[in-house]
Formats: C-alpha cells, sequence, structure tokens
C-alpha cells in the first residue's frame, strides 16, 4: 500500500474510524422491518434508505480539499 494514492481530494469529515457498527445497526433495523412488512404482506423497502437515515452515522459526510499536500494525498 506503500504507492496508494488518493486520485481526488475529496476527504472525510470525520474524527471516527469507521462506520462498521452504525451499518450493522442499519442493516438490522432494515431486515428486522423487511420481515415484518413481509409477514403482513405488504411491500418491503428496497432500499436501506427507506428505513434508516444514513446521516446519523458517525461519518458526516465528505468535503473536496483544494490545498491538500501530496501527504494528505496518501491512503
Amino acid at each position: 500500500m506503500s504507492r496508494s494514492v488518493r486520485k481526488t481530494k475529496i476527504f472525510g469529515i470525520t474524527t471516527a474510524e469507521t462506520e462498521k457498527q452504525d451499518k450493522r445497526r442499519w442493516n438490522k433495523k432494515f431486515r428486522k422491518v423487511c420481515k415484518k412488512l413481509i409477514r403482513l404482506a405488504k411491500e418491503a423497502p428496497s432500499k436501506i434508505q427507506g428505513v434508516t437515515n444514513v446521516w446519523d452515522g458517525a461519518k458526516d459526510g465528505k468535503k473536496y480539499y483544494r490545498g491538500a499536500t501530496k501527504k494528505d494525498m496518501r491512503k
């Protein structure tokens, strides 16, 4: 990975390393809602965004950083 670099100057706005716990929680809720709606013979949502808000996670989003240095561009 020593030669791995970003191709765009887009960085996450966060102090969190990962969203793994958030994704687990969102998928668990999505599966629960789908199973319940299928049992009731109703149409289940096709995307997770229909059940949860992805902006509630530990990472807040991304932003373009124009003044990124070579060190910033390394992964």
